[in-house]
Formats: C-alpha cells, sequence, structure tokens
C-alpha cells in the first residue's frame, strides 16, 4: 500500500519525502512531512480550483481559464497574500479604477452615500 493511500491524498507522498530530503533543507526530516506537505498542497489547490470553478460558471463558460485561476486567487484576501506578487501567464489584471479617475458625479454621489 502506497504512502498517498495511506494518508487518503492525491498528491504523491513518497515523492514529496523525497522532494524534502534532497532539498537539504535540514539535516534530519520526518517519515509524516511528505503527507503532510501532500495534505497541504491538495487543500490550497482544492481551494484555489473552487473560487476558479465559481468564476468560470459566473462568466458562463465550460473552459477553466488562466484569467479564472488568476481572479480567484485575488479575489481571496489570504491565498493573494500567500502567491504575493507572482504572475500568472495569460491570467491578466484584476479590475480596479481609482477613485480620483472617475467621473465627478459618480464621485459626488459615493461620498453623499457614505455621508447618511
Amino acid at each position: 500500500m502506497s504512502a498517498s493511500t495511506r494518508a487518503d491524498t492525491l498528491f504523491p507522498v513518497g515523492r514529496l519525502n523525497r522532494m524534502i530530503k534532497q532539498g537539504r533543507y535540514s539535516d534530519r526530516v520526518g517519515s509524516s512531512a511528505g503527507a503532510f506537505m501532500a495534505a497541504a498542497l491538495e487543500y490550497i489547490t482544492a481551494e484555489i480550483l473552487e473560487l476558479a470553478g465559481d468564476l468560470c460558471q459566473q462568466d458562463k463558460k465550460k473552459t477553466l481559464m488562466p484569467r479564472h485561476i488568476n481572479l480567484g486567487i485575488r479575489s481571496d484576501e489570504e491565498l493573494s497574500k500567500l502567491v504575493g506578487n507572482i504572475q500568472i501567464t495569460e491570467g491578466g489584471m484584476k479590475h480596479y479604477v481609482h477613485e480620483a479617475l472617475l467621473p465627478a458625479k459618480k464621485l459626488k454621489a459615493a461620498q453623499e452615500s457614505q455621508m447618511h
């Protein structure tokens, strides 16, 4: 029985154990390090794909595009901090228009709504 089956993960526990050891991150590596890493990677991947899938459905598309993945990551505060300034190829950008660039009417209406 493989370590991935025992840990009930889709990611390869044995390969991750090997990579941790070859990476020389520390002198000693526990036997469950790969299982923990596989579970963490699987969770993060599932979270990203869930957010991207929701955006894909909102766009009424059946194919997941890099743009959906990028917008899914950027829309979640914690994932956005995790990936930092990483750029996804063909991922586009998150829509944002600074308030100073908006027309004066919309700006005044927004300020009045905040006061009331």
